[in-house]
């Protein structure tokens, strides 16, 4: 019997899969740049970036940027937020400290048997 939570492996192989995608990682970087260690990411002002504004300064065409917005968002690792025309993206740090915690017990040989314990349950969602 695995000391995984049943729903955990799933979950975890799905972020991976997500990341693996060059596109998707660079996203996902430079959305790290504007909610660096120790900023708040509310979606709110510099702390976040439009979809607009990440094709552009990452050289992807908007619907293909939207398209790795959305699976970015399906896997829990970015937020959204529309505001009018615009969609504004930040990273979810919840999500993040999980995989790092992950890695982090892996690393040093432990056996992880608490993976995502608070992860979103509706992480789909966009924000209102």
């Amino acid at each position: 019997m695995s000391n995984y939570p049943t729903n955990a492996l799933p979950k975890v192989s799905d972020i991976l899969k997500a990341l693996s995608n060059p596109n998707r990682l660079a996203i996902l970087l430079r959305l790290n740049e504007c909610c660096g260690p120790g900023v708040v990411c509310d979606g709110e002002g510099e702390t976040s970036a439009c979809v607009g504004e990440l094709g552009r300064e990452l050289d992807i065409v908007p619907s293909t940027v939207s398209h790795h917005i959305k699976e970015l968002c399906r896997v829990g690792l970015i937020r959204r937020r529309r505001r009018g025309q615009h969609v504004q993206c930040w990273i979810d740090r919840e999500t993040l400290e999980a995989l790092a915690r992950l890695f982090s017990q892996l690393a040093s040989g432990q056996c992880p048997t608490r993976l995502f314990d608070r992860f979103p349950p509706n992480y789909a969602q966009e924000e209102p």
